[in-house]
């Protein structure tokens, strides 16, 4: 009895460090002021903690709940984890019976954050992940939370994060534009930010990426994020941009300074040839390099190449003239496939991600699925099975445009993220950025109409 209790206090006090730690303390300070009105002090003291944290809870409950997360972890734990975990397994079927013993999985340790809680399980014997994925929705209805994903940590390990709110659900500000100079590290462009707070950043050096999302989704965000992130290095010449519109520069057209030889603003015969020429540029790159550099650097004195297609589908499906459309396909599939190593990469964005639209999904590394409209558009950018791992585009609301479900090749699990609010002024400053010129923004003047109303 003595070994099972001293185990039993063990594991409390594992799994409930900071509510042993605070009874140790009360009881310290109790007992020997007993006969002083000792407990009456703890009592007093233990309001005036609740008074307070209450008081900090109502300014900024997000604060609150972050420095608090110990406690919080703990309150979770017991009372909406440990007392019902093994009644809502049963029910799920992810407990088993053989040789008339039950198996269970075991709740392990739990992390609580103010929007989500991380619960780590070890499997039973002959338990797979993708169980727990097939039951993950009646799991979140269980705990209480919006949903859960489910991550493998290690062999018979994962973990389930129920998710109880949104991190991205406002808008991300722009940082202020690096000092020019070259000094931007192409392995890590930052453009906006993941759910976790970690900074969402995009390998354009060894990396094709593909963006997808209905009208008003956000995709321009990524556009514009990139460039921005990519100011130095536009300034110094280290980075050229290449862009193709067909929507007649309505995107990039608001900046085509920041384009080499300006934007190409339509689908025909001059995109077609623009996609030709960093095709053939890709292949006399690879020549060159033969046998003295086994991918792009700085130091190989040739500029890094970025080519923007703002609407895929309008080059390479939507085109009537099927031999343009061979030909732009043909190229594009050049650069996608063998644009890595010469330093070429490509950012498509396009709003219908069906097979017949982009034959080549799988050449691009990093897909990025916006706001979509079905399921199945999900599996079409992401592959099969991501949904289950929460990756669930279909479910972004209309109200948070730039944020994303991206999914890298060699990675199991997808990550939501959220790009940059890049606004007009900011594309203006960026403008003026690059080219070394300088422009004051005047707001329009409010005038005032003969009913009384304004307007500007």
């Amino acid at each position: 009895m003595l070994v099972w209790a001293t185990g039993k206090a063990v594991r409390l006090a594992w799994y409930y460090p900071t509510s042993t730690v605070l009874g140790v303390i009360l009881m310290l300070v109790g007992i020997p002021l007993h006969g002083l009105g000792g407990w009456w002090l703890v009592g007093g003291l233990t309001l005036a903690v609740v008074v307070v944290g209450f008081w900090l809870w109502r300014r900024d409950p997000e604060v609150f709940l972050t420095r608090v997360r110990w406690s919080r972890t703990e309150l979770r734990r017991a009372y909406v984890y440990a007392g019902h975990w093994r009644t809502v397994t049963r029910l799920s079927g992810l407990s088993g019976d053989a040789k008339g013993r039950e198996y269970r999985p075991k709740l392990m340790r739990t992390r609580s954050e103010w929007w989500r809680d991380r619960v780590r399980v070890k499997m039973i014997p002959g338990q797979a992940p993708e169980q727990w994925e097939l039951r993950a929705s009646g799991l979140a209805h269980s705990f209480g939370a919006r949903s859960c994903r489910v991550r493998v940590v290690k062999p018979s390990v994962i973990e389930l994060d129920f998710v109880h709110a949104d991190p991205l659900a406002r808008p991300l500000p722009v940082p202020e534009m690096a000092a020019p100079g070259p000094s931007v590290n192409l392995k890590r462009v930052q453009i906006g930010r993941t759910e976790t707070g970690k900074p969402w950043t995009l390998k354009l050096l060894g990396g094709q990426y593909l963006a997808v999302g209905v009208q008003g989704a956000g995709k321009a965000s990524i556009l514009w994020a990139v460039l921005r992130a990519l100011a130095p290095a536009l300034r110094s010449g280290l980075v050229r941009v290449y862009g193709i519109d067909p929507k007649g520069g309505m995107e990039l057209g608001q900046a085509p300074e920041l384009f080499e030889g300006g934007p190409v603003y339509s689908n025909g015969a001059e995109a077609v040839e623009l996609l030709e020429s960093l095709a053939n540029e890709v292949r006399e790159r690879s020549a060159r390099f033969r046998g003295i550099l086994r991918g792009w650097s700085p130091q190989c004195g040739e500029p890094f190449l970025l080519l923007v297609v703002d609407e895929l589908a309008d080059v390479i499906a939507y085109q009537t003239d099927k031999r343009l459309k061979e030909r732009a396909t043909a190229a594009l599939q050049t650069i996608t496939s063998q644009g890595r190593a010469p330093g070429v990469a490509v950012l498509g964005l396009v709003q219908d991600p069906r097979k017949e639209i982009v034959p080549f999904r799988n050449l691009f590394t990093t897909r990025i699925a916006m706001r979509l409209d079905e399921a199945i558009q999900v599996d079409m950018v992401l592959g099969d099975g991501v949904r289950a791992r929460g990756g669930n585009a279909h479910e972004i609301p209309e109200s948070t445009p730039g944020v994303a479900w991206v999914k890298e090749d060699g990675k199991r699990d997808p990550v939501r993220a959220r790009a940059f609010h890049v606004t007009d002024t900011n594309i203006t400053e960026l403008q003026h950025y690059v080219t070394g010129t300088s422009a004051t923004v005047f707001a329009f003047p409010e005038t005032t109409i003969t009913n009384g109303d304004t307007a500007a």
